[in-house]
Order: structure tokens, then sequence, then C-alpha cells
């Protein structure tokens, strides 16, 4: 049953419907949940739009529905629509110039952050228990941060991305929203395979490496020594390691030296091997979408908002580069970076680097933010590890939040070191912030 989105859903859907589970026994893990849907993923019968009105009207109706969605009712749960998100999923802001840009709950004056923003909107205004999305180059990790809720971007190619239109499939995934930890797990015990050893490891070590902090536009949110409190509070201060990540990457993946000159000099605040990683990403990132779309962007020339266009132009237009050393570089990474968090190990950084920016920024500025963005999101991107953006509240009116990454594979892992680790965060948040506000 189809209804139109109301005046007071945020601005989240792009239509509502209702899914319901195939049975309604009360002992299904997700029973009694509500949940929306990203569009982006296939639901039989119904078209995918991607985001952009030319598309939903040069395709079809799809024939299957996505083992993800069907996952999750046959869990219990009730989906309630398909949410607005980014044209071609080719944006972390989450503005949309043909469906309008969702509200953000957390800050009305700025962007909720994309891809996935009408999911995201929709958790964080309570108007559904838990959302679906996709993420790429950010697109759950950056909304999730911006709009003050939990997000996940598995470990790639552990969650089904079948009846998802891909972006890129080197570094897609399908992730999730909640508000709360407990009923982020339920959706989590659905979606992610569960281990095979049902005993999880205590962490052993926390790398919460400066220069990833030193990105961020102010330090004035005091996420890192945060980060650092909570660690030793909770697990000891031998277990926190303050090394810096940019030059563990440099000494450890031959290939970005190829590259890092010309990133020595980059956008300010920047760690120089960070940008390389991001670049390559982003390179291998265009090359598959242009596999993916130029042949459909080509041909049916559909309108495309501001900033995607130009993003979409460049995408199918440019030559693809080094292609070699893109890989080699990404072979090199994932082991580096494993090397480093190990198998009881958790990288700690800032999701994004500082508050969510404002509506209708200024071009130069968001680039500027954009590229910081990346630096710190392709760390997990290029990798393929495992990523939870974690809530820490909201300060001087924009949320903050942190990020846990862990290696790949070690999602039950990283998501039991958030459980465990989260009250001590609030705990250490509430402390530092009540301090710098009677500080004179």
């Amino acid at each position: 049953m189809a209804m139109e989105p109301e005046a007071g859903d945020y601005g989240a859907f792009m239509e509502k419907f209702e899914l319901l589970p195939p049975q309604s026994q009360q002992q299904l893990p997700l029973h009694g949940l509500t949940f929306a849907i990203k569009d982006i993923f296939d639901i039989g019968g119904r078209v995918t739009g991607f985001g952009n009105p030319d598309w939903a009207r040069t395709h079809a109706p799809a024939a299957a529905t996505s083992p993800v969605v069907l996952a999750t009712l046959a869990a219990g749960a009730t989906s309630v629509g398909k949410t607005v998100m980014d044209e071609m999923a080719y944006s972390i802001n989450g503005e949309n110039a043909h469906y309008g840009t969702p509200t953000n709950p957390c800050a009305p004056d700025r962007v909720p952050g994309g891809s996935s923003s009408g999911s995201a909107v929709a958790v964080a205004a309570k108007l559904v228990d838990f959302a679906l999305g996709t993420d790429t180059g950010g697109s759950v990790r950056v909304p999730a941060a911006y709009c003050g809720i939990f997000g996940l971007r598995p470990s790639h190619g552990l969650v089904s991305t079948e009846n998802v239109i891909p972006m890129s499939q080197m570094f897609d995934t399908v992730g999730w929203f909640a508000r709360d930890l407990s009923t982020f797990s339920r959706v989590s015990s659905v979606l992610l395979p569960l281990p095979a050893d049902n005993t999880i490891k205590q962490p052993t070590q926390f790398t919460i490496p400066k220069d990833c902090f030193e990105i961020l536009g102010s330090l004035k949110d005091q996420t890192y020594q945060i980060l650092n409190a909570s660690v030793a509070k909770r697990f000891g201060s031998d277990a926190v390691d303050n090394r810096n990540l940019g030059e563990f990457v440099s000494n450890n993946v031959p290939t970005i030296g190829k590259f890092i000159s010309n990133f020595s000099k980059s956008e300010a605040p920047s760690v120089p091997a960070l940008s390389v990683i991001s670049y390559v990403m982003r390179c291998l990132q265009r090359s598959e979408f242009k596999a993916n779309h130029a042949e459909w962007v080509t041909t049916v020339k559909p309108n495309l908002g501001p900033g995607i266009r130009e993003r979409v132009h460049e995408a199918i237009t440019s030559e693809d580069g080094p292609m070699e050393d893109f890989h080699a570089l990404r072979t090199e990474f994932k082991p580096a970076l494993s090397a480093l968090v190990n198998d009881d190990g958790i990288l700690a950084i800032p999701t994004v680097p500082g508050s969510p920016p404002k509506l209708r920024m200024e071009a130069s500025a968001l680039e500027n933010f954009r590229a910081r963005a990346f630096s710190l999101l392709s760390i997990a991107g290029l990798s393929g590890f495992c990523q939870l953006s974690i809530p820490l509240g909201v300060r001087d009116g924009v949320p903050v939040s942190v990020s846990l990454v862990a290696r790949h594979g070690a999602d039950w892992f990283l998501i039991s070191v958030a459980q465990e680790l989260y009250e001590t965060l609030k705990e250490e948040t509430k402390k530092a912030w009540s301090s710098s506000d009677t500080s004179p």
C-alpha cells in the first residue's frame, strides 16, 4: 500500500508504503521495529530511483527484492517506505535538487550528509527505528555523524549487495543506522554473519592517532582527549597508542612514494599519506562508476543537480590514470593496516573533519572539507575494514561523533568494543564539555 510522504517527515521519504513481515510471531528478532529503505535497494515490482527522476523514468520496476530487505522483513520488521538519497550516490552532502534536501533534525541549518541522507534523517527524527543505507565512499558514516546516530560500514563483501544499484563494486557496502546500540545490535544480528566463535576477544590496543585529529577544523569538541581518557579508564592506559597514522602508512605502503610529493603541500590541515590514500580510492571508484553508468549518462543526458552534474561529468570523461599503481597501493594498504590493528586492536579516528557544513555552503570551502573528509573515510574504504560511527552528543548546536575501525571480518568484535566503551565515552564527554563550559 503506497502513501504520500507527510509534511512532518523532515523530507526524508521519497515514497511511503508498508512492507509487512511474512509472519508476526513475537519471537522474531526484529519484531515490532519499523525501518526505511534507501532508494538504491530493489523492491520487486517497484522502480528503484537512484535519487534521480530520469533514472526512475528510464528503468523498469525491479524484478526481485534485495536479499537484505528480505532478511529484515523475515526477521519481523515492517518497512514504511523509501528514502531520499543523493543522485547516483555521488555525494556525501545529502542535498537533492529534485526531491529536496532532508532536514537534519540535529542541526536544521546544516546538511544531513549523504548519500544515504533520508535514511539517516528518518532514524534521527524518530520516524523509524532503523534504516538501510549504502556506503561506498562514506554514505552511511557521514550522515550518521551529521545526524547524531549510529551508522555502520561493514567489512567489504560481508553483507550482500545483490539487487542494489552499484556505484563502485570495489567499495560498495550495505550499512544501517539506529539511534541506540540495543536496536543497532538487533539489526546487526540479522544482517551480519554470526561469528564462528562465540567468544569475543577483549581489545588489547587502541590506536588513537593524533595526526588524524589534527585534520579537524577545530579541537574544541575535545574528541581526542575524550577518546584517550575513555580508553584508558575502560581498558587501561597501556592500551593507548598515539602514533601518527600518516607516518605509519608512509613507512609500510611502498607504492605511496610514487604519489606522496604531489600531496605534501595540499590542503591544510592534512596528512599527506592519507591524502594519497583518498586520491587512489576516488580514482578507482570513479573508474568503476564510469564502467557502470557512462553509457546511461551519455545516452539519456539526465538532468543532474549542481555538484553532482560536475562530478558525474568528470567521472565519465576523465582518463583512468596509472591503474596498476592504484591497484598495487590498495593491495599493500590492507595488510599494512591489518598489521597495525591486529586481530584484537581498534583504530579510533574522527568520522568527519568537523561540524556538518551549512546548507548551500560556498563551493571552495566545501571542497576543502570534502578533501579532508575523504582522507579519513578512505582508511576503511580502501582497506575494506569495518567502521562504526558513534554519536557523542550535540555541542554548540552541532552533533559530534567518533569512529572505531577494526580489521576486515571483525565486525562483531567492533560492535562488542563499542558496547563496552560507549557508557564511558558518554561519561568522559559530559565531563570534558561541562569542564570547558565552566572554564574562564
